[in-house]
């Protein structure tokens, strides 16, 4: 008798059938009902009779290891939950993650829920002045960290007045905490085996995710616990996520794929996952993979790129035979990446297509549908998208015309709003479509292909920098007199950070100073928000009103043209 291979059926045969009731039923929720992502994810698969399964599978960089079942986890974020109630934490607050990639940023993700407040997870090599716009910004009530973390804290606890609560998961009692500071050590917690999850709804807030614009500070994204609806069934389709699979996907749950799939997709699947807390090299990656005989791995081009750098051979020293699916995230993956993986891994890597606003996957390639390398695949079933003018903002009737890429409101996993934004938050919508700020043109078998970004939001390595923070960044250093900041091209990171300053008189356009203003930028917000290379200029591209056109720039820096300029006070 035919088994069928894959969770999805044929593609043109979902998009007949797919219902998000499909999900729904699967989950045992009807509208109406309460709805908690937390117990979703722990209780509900304990009470399936997988109380025993192994929920988690850690590791460090030293390679020990960690291990809990879906019972442990259970229990664990019970016993979160139970400590934030008592410490005075209310549902509806965010309660911020710091941490590395550690057990406690996973199960305090899920604790967090099930008590009701929100969790607002934060990448945590963000430095102080990243972690303070977005604490500030959410009105943050308390904060998960780890000693490492806690000077950073430390450094703006005095200009957060709403934040009542400092958790440090790894105190070891030799230097004494302060006040407001607490010694939360989870495993060593009285274990909480019963608590009454908060009777969340589908529209009760989750989770708050923090993403880069063009102008202004990033903005919170916020999700409801109707997301699970939609992450819940593309990891079942997408990633192919089955009962005995490993699953390994590489984001920090600082980013939205981190959460989405790193934690909702995959426990809500009640599958098994791989965590490496440790940096990237290809040798790690292969022994890990071929150590916990991971089957599905969600990984992103930049770090797919970086393995094909290290070559063919390398990958013939381990037995990767367990490897059954690949799928990629964060930006476009390029075709030579496909074919490479074919090769030297015996399948391609799919990519998929999806934002933070998003919350869960939009276009897709998917198991047994023709890949064509380079494309984005189509649109996920009950998901409505299209490309539309780039002026108009109404949908393109040709085929192979470049548009930005927008879709239909509706998809359960949609943000519900920009956090105390609501005026940014209507400008993404239009025509009755949301508006994805990414460029993209359709082929004529419905195959969507990527172009590039709609704005000067710079994607590096699967991250999106806003420019604006690191402009304002830069003005704080003492030999800045002004800023633009523009990505560059980048093979392996797709794009890298480029500022042009002109400096305060009496400063020098000297390597040390440009090595100097890199690292405050490092220090001050994030490795990934400093500069690849600084220009020192005498002046920048402004419009008569005094406004710097970063396109101007931008465009030199890709070979682009630069348009009509007729606006610009003066030439460069």
């Amino acid at each position: 008798m035919f088994k069928q291979l894959f969770n999805m059926k044929s593609y043109e045969e979902e998009l007949k059938t797919f219902s998000w009731n499909i999900a729904k039923e699967e989950l045992g929720y009807k509208d109406g009902d309460n709805l908690n992502i937390g117990w979703h994810c722990t209780d509900r698969i304990c009470n399936s009779g997988k109380s025993e399964k192994l929920a988690l599978i850690w590791e460090d960089h030293k390679g020990e290891e960690k291990r809990y079942t879906f019972d442990d986890m259970r229990v664990l974020t019970n016993t979160i939950a139970s400590y934030l109630q008592k410490l005075g934490v209310n549902p509806g607050e965010r309660v911020c993650l710091f941490m590395d990639k550690v057990p406690e940023l996973y199960f305090g993700f899920l604790g967090i829920l099930k008590m009701g407040a929100i969790a607002q997870p934060l990448f945590s090599a963000f430095g102080s002045e990243s972690l303070l716009t977005r604490l500030e910004n959410a009105g943050t009530t308390a904060i998960f960290t780890q000693k490492k973390h806690l000077p950073k804290v430390r450094n703006i606890v005095a200009k957060l007045p709403s934040l009542k609560y400092i958790l440090v998961v790894d105190d070891d009692g030799v230097k004494p905490l302060r006040e407001g500071e607490y010694s939360f050590k989870m495993e060593q917690e009285e274990k909480v085996y019963d608590f009454e999850v908060y009777p969340s709804k589908a529209e009760t807030p989750s989770v708050l995710h923090y993403t880069s614009g063009t102008t202004g500070q990033p903005k919170g994204a916020q999700h409801v616990h109707y997301s699970i609806i939609s992450q819940y069934i593309t990891a079942k389709y997408v990633l192919d996520l089955k009962d005995d699979d490993i699953y390994w996907c590489t984001a920090d749950p600082g980013w939205v794929t981190g959460t989405s799939y790193g934690i909702i997709g995959a426990w809500s699947n009640g599958v098994t996952q791989c965590v490496m807390d440790a940096g990237f090299t290809a040798e790690n990656w292969y022994k890990f993979i071929e150590k916990h005989k991971i089957s599905m791995w969600y990984s992103a081009p930049t770090a797919i790129r970086a393995l094909m750098k290290e070559g063919k051979d390398i990958v013939k020293k381990f037995d990767l035979s367990s490897l059954r699916h690949l799928c990629s995230i964060g930006e476009p993956l390029n075709a030579e990446a496909v074919i490479w993986s074919e090769e030297v891994f015996g399948l391609p890597f799919l990519d998929t297509y999806w934002q933070t606003e998003t919350g869960s996957m939009m276009v897709s390639n998917y198991p047994g549908m023709k890949v064509k390398p380079g494309s984005m695949g189509k649109p996920f079933p009950g998901i409505e998208v299209t490309v539309v003018d780039l002026q108009t903002h109404l949908p393109l009737e040709k085929r192979g015309i470049v548009g930005m890429i927008a879709a239909k409101p509706g998809w359960p996993a949609m943000f519900r709003a920009y956090w105390n934004n609501e005026a940014t938050y209507k400008k993404k919508f239009e025509n009755g479509w949301y508006l994805c700020g990414d460029r993209a043109s359709i082929d004529e078998e419905g195959y969507f292909w990527f172009v590039g970004r709609d704005d000067d939001v710079i994607n590096t390595a699967g991250h999106l920098v806003g420019p604006f923070e690191i402009e304002s960044a830069l003005l704080e250093h003492p030999a800045v007199a002004e800023s633009a900041v523009v990505g560059k091209p980048d093979p392996m990171n797709m794009e890298v950070v480029k500022a042009f300053v002109a400096l305060k008189p009496g400063f020098e356009p000297t390597k040390m100073q440009e090595l100097e203003i890199m690292n405050f930028i490092r220090k001050k917000l994030s490795p990934l928000a400093m500069p690849q290379e600084i220009e020192f200029v005498d002046k920048l591209p402004k419009t008569r009103s005094g406004k710097i056109m970063r396109r101007v720039l931008r465009a030199k820096e890709w070979g682009e043209e630069i348009g009509d300029i007729s606006t610009l006070e003066n030439d460069m």
